[in-house]
Formats: C-alpha cells, structure tokens, sequence
C-alpha cells in the first residue's frame, strides 16, 4: 500500500511529509456552477433576493474556505495562501452562475484542494442565500480546471 502518498506501509492514514519539498510557485482554478429557475437567476442578477447582494457574500465565503481548506479536509497541509479570487460568470441560458476559483502561493504543495474548497463553498452559500425562493436548485460540475507549479509541472483539463 506504500504507494498511495496518505497510507503508511501499514495502510493507515498519515499527512505526507512535505518537508524535503523545494518550494515552487503554485497555482490551481476551479470551475463550478449553481443551476437555478430563470426567475432565481433574474433576482440575483437585479440583487432583489431577500438575504442581499449573493455574489458578494459568496465571493467572501469562496475566499474564507480556501483559507481553511486544512481544517476541513484532514490530510490537507496548512497552506500560506497568498491569492484566492472568486469570479462568477451568469450562464443566462443556461440558468446558472458559474463559479471561477483561483488560489495560488509559493510552497511545497498544490492549491488544487484549495480552489476546489472555494468553489463548493461559493455554491454552499449562493445556494443558501437564494433557498427561500428556489428549493430546487442544484450544485455541480466542481473540478480542477487548471494547476501549475511542483513536480509534475502545468495541467489543465
């Protein structure tokens, strides 16, 4: 099993050791999107849903949950972050706000659990912010899009 990074010889969990690691300029984007009814999408777009400006507060959530990507995710390391953006893209036709997390530091490992954590958080809170009206709405497509940096180098999907 020692070829899975998080087991040990044994099979059990462990953060994995990081500390011979040169450090390297990192970065990782995330995409996401929330689908809702037209009727939804309209009242956020026109900030008339009853808990406010929605891309606003979910950009300020994106941006906290990178931060805590490590007490949420158990094998994650503490990451300095030195970046995190939040960008949001109104898919009219398709009745969804896309999500655009890009997170970035120069460290000993990736940010892509980072961009990701922001993303589903953002999602959380447009979700949140917007349940009142529409019950049905639905989360999805969360991936990594793109990653730079580290030993494997440049990726993008």
């Amino acid at each position: 099993m020692s070829e899975f990074s998080h087991l040990d010889t044994e099979g059990k969990a462990r953060m994995v050791d990081v500390g011979g690691k040169p450090v390297t300029g990192r970065t990782a984007r995330a995409e996401g999107r929330v689908t809702m009814a037209p009727e939804t999408l309209r009242l956020l777009q026109e900030q008339a849903l009853p808990k406010g400006d929605v891309l606003s507060v979910a950009r300020v959530a994106g941006i906290m949950a990178a931060k805590e990507t490590s007490r949420l995710i158990p094998l994650c390391h503490p990451l300095s972050i030195e970046h995190a953006q939040i960008d949001f893209e109104i898919d009219a036709e398709a009745s969804c706000v896309e999500i655009i997390a890009s997170v970035s530091l120069s460290g000993k490992t990736g940010v892509e659990m980072e961009a990701l954590v922001a993303v589903s958080m953002a999602a959380l809170t447009i979700y949140d912010m917007c349940k009142a009206v529409d019950k049905g709405m639905e989360i999805g497509g969360i991936k990594v899009t793109e990653k730079t940096g580290g030993q494997s180098g440049a990726w993008r999907a």
